[in-house]
């Protein structure tokens, strides 16, 4: 899914954020707010994989410690 969103974001930076043609007009949500929805939806989708519950638990072993 982050590639998804950083195509998203690239795709937001690369378009104008307000056209206005025969009397209709369109205007995109600033940038901020997209980039903060997309990286509330990545979280999201992180604490929905089965397992994970968002956290990631390792067991460290010093060197030599057998």
């Amino acid at each position: 899914m982050p590639n998804d969103t950083q195509t998203i974001i690239e795709n937001a930076l690369a378009a104008p954020r307000k056209v206005k043609a025969d009397g209709v007009e369109v205007e995109q949500q600033p940038l901020p707010d997209q980039i903060a929805a997309a990286k509330f939806l990545d979280g999201k989708a992180a604490t929905k994989k089965r397992g994970t519950l968002g956290v990631k638990f390792t067991k460290l072993v010093p060197p030599g410690g057998d």
